[in-house]
């Protein structure tokens, strides 16, 4: 069952089953889940899982990392954060705290026992819980224990936080359904403070998103009112590029405090990031594409593209380098392209559909150069090896966009269209 699917999950089976990385290594295993509840009729969201890995230290691993829930296993890519898990006010955790706990049957007011709840993965790709199963009292007798159920969790109560008259928690509930830049658009629209209050309250890969979309003042006033180890934690959530941009416009002893709160290997990219002009191809790149090693499968690849967190212009090619496969790899060997891979067998080895004709840049290649490349070879992305022929990164045809733009181009977009809406 991979994540990009919309199947079903129950929580509590994944208690002590393994988790591995993409080349089968083992990580650790799964302790519990963790779900944020919500207000009103908004059902439970899966924000990751609680992982042990060696030695006996318990860790977070956020959905966005997980690609695959099959067999009795669990798949994560990239960097996993190995920071001691600290659970916040805000979360709640399935087996050890949900499991047991009494709700009431909607229709029937009948008090039932909760035994597991089951997640699926939503059209805004979140994972939601959708149902639970639940036992009824034990009776008289020889019955000592009441007979079990699957509801929908629309038919019970008794796992949502109250309805309060908080703006917050009723703007929030409003911005479940929205698109990052939709919310990015209405926090703007927001007084200093109240928009400082909902972002304080939206998840860290959520507000991740938005900061990505939100104009230079207003992430880093945002950025800047989190305490220090969360505002690092969101930090990691980010793509490497804009995390590095972000942390560009701070001061730079806050910058400095918040790279050392990082994970090694995440800081790590961000400070190579900042070592570029921003408008080069090493200042615009991100340093998370898809790398493969030679011995890798068509199939392989299509695994990987598969992933619903990543970007069309990211998932339009994969790069094939010498171990290592995280930036900087062993030597850059050639990109295989999207559509070429759906041609081929799925046994086919990546190695052999190689385009050696796409010559990569170098991390100091300026805009406009790399602009008149995009446009002469009708290209979404781009590979930046460096002078040692070893892969850094990659140029999206977004982040291109992004550079050629003036800085307020999203306060003017959102005026034309207010004004074209406006008659």
């Amino acid at each position: 069952m991979t994540t990009g699917a919309a199947s079903r999950v129950f929580l509590a089976r994944l208690a002590g089953i393994r988790v591995f990385d993409p080349n089968g290594d083992p990580v650790g295993k799964v302790r519990d889940a963790i779900v944020v509840l919500r207000i009103g009729a908004n059902p439970p969201r899966l924000t990751g899982l609680v992982v042990e890995v060696q030695p006996r230290r318990r860790i977070f691993v956020p959905m966005t990392k997980v690609t695959a829930i099959d067999a009795g296993q669990v798949i994560v890519t990239g960097t996993v954060n190995l920071r001691r898990f600290e659970k916040r006010s805000n979360e709640t955790l399935v087996i050890a705290e949900l499991l047991d706990r009494t709700v009431d049957l909607t229709e029937t007011g009948e008090r039932v026992s909760v035994l597991d709840m089951a997640v699926e993965r939503s059209a805004s790709r979140d994972w939601v819980v959708t149902q639970l199963f639940v036992r009824k009292p034990g009776g008289g007798g020889l019955r000592r224990r009441g007979s079990t159920m699957v509801v929908d969790w629309e038919d019970v109560t008794g796992l949502s936080l109250p309805v309060v008259n908080q703006p917050a928690e009723q703007l929030l509930s409003r911005m479940d359904t929205m698109r990052a830049a939709d919310v990015a658009q209405v926090l703007q629209d927001l007084p200093a403070k109240r928009r400082i209050e909902v972002a304080r309250h939206l998840e860290d890969e959520r507000l991740a998103d938005v900061l990505e979309e939100l104009p230079e003042d207003e992430r880093v006033e945002i950025v800047q009112t989190l305490e220090a180890e969360r505002a690092a934690d969101v930090l990691e959530e980010m793509d490497p590029d804009d995390a590095a941009d972000l942390l560009g416009e701070l001061p730079p002893e806050q910058a400095a405090d918040l790279l050392g709160r990082m994970e090694p290997d995440e800081a790590d990219d961000i400070r190579r990031l900042l070592s570029y002009d921003d408008l080069s191809a090493g200042g615009m790149m991100t340093t998370e594409p898809i790398v493969l090693p030679p011995d890798a499968t068509v199939a392989d690849a299509l695994a990987r593209i598969r992933n619903p967190d990543l970007s069309p212009a990211l998932a339009s090619q994969v790069y094939v380098t010498r171990p290592p496969t995280e930036t900087p790899t062993g030597r850059y060997l050639g990109t295989c392209h999207f559509q070429q891979l759906l041609r081929e067998p799925p046994a086919t080895l990546v190695s052999a559909l190689v385009d050696t004709n796409l010559v990569p840049v170098g991390p100091q290649t300026p805009l406009d150069v790399v602009t008149r490349y995009f446009a002469a070879y009708n290209l979404v992305a781009l590979p930046v090896v460096d002078e040692n022929g070893h892969l850094i990164g990659a140029v999206t045809v977004d982040d291109v966009i992004d550079h050629m733009l003036p800085e307020d181009w999203r306060d003017t977009d959102a005026e034309a269209a207010a004004g074209a809406s406006g008659g």
